[in-house]
């Protein structure tokens, strides 16, 4: 597969792949007789697993990082560097996914009472100083 197909199947532009092998997010692709990369399936795996990571979150440095460690020769302790990334970014996006349900679970609490709270406002029951305190709303 060339460099514009493997840019259109992953949404990302030939800029994109291209800046990604030289700064060592995806390893090296195998170049045809021509000179022009040809991409294989493990290459495509890398650029899956690269946008992914960078949509979760993990910085260039760090696939820089993991791409370096699995090009390593010598794989004495390769493997356990490269699964230490790995569950450094999944603890992160754990605790992402815990703060924005925190916040989606507000969102729905305030469109759920969004009509009676207003009601209560215009009716003087609620005013600004005998108001919820929202950060209290979940403390158990």
């Amino acid at each position: 597969m060339n460099i514009k197909q493997a840019a259109e199947m992953f949404d990302l532009t030939v800029d994109t792949l291209r800046y990604y092998e030289r700064v060592g997010v995806i390893p090296p692709v195998q170049r045809n007789a021509s000179g022009y990369r040809d991409y294989a399936t493990s290459d495509l795996n890398w650029i899956y697993l690269a946008k992914s990571l960078r949509k979760a979150g993990l910085s260039v440095e760090s696939l820089i990082e993991f791409a370096t460690l699995a090009q390593l020769r010598e794989k004495q302790n390769v493997e356990a560097a490269q699964k230490q990334i790995l569950r450094d970014q999944l603890r992160e996006l754990e605790d992402k996914l815990a703060e924005m349900n925190q916040v989606r679970d507000l969102l729905v609490y305030k469109l759920e009472t969004y009509d009676d709270h207003i009601a209560k406002f215009q009716t003087g029951e609620l005013n600004a100083d005998n108001i919820e305190k929202l950060w209290e709303r979940n403390r158990d």
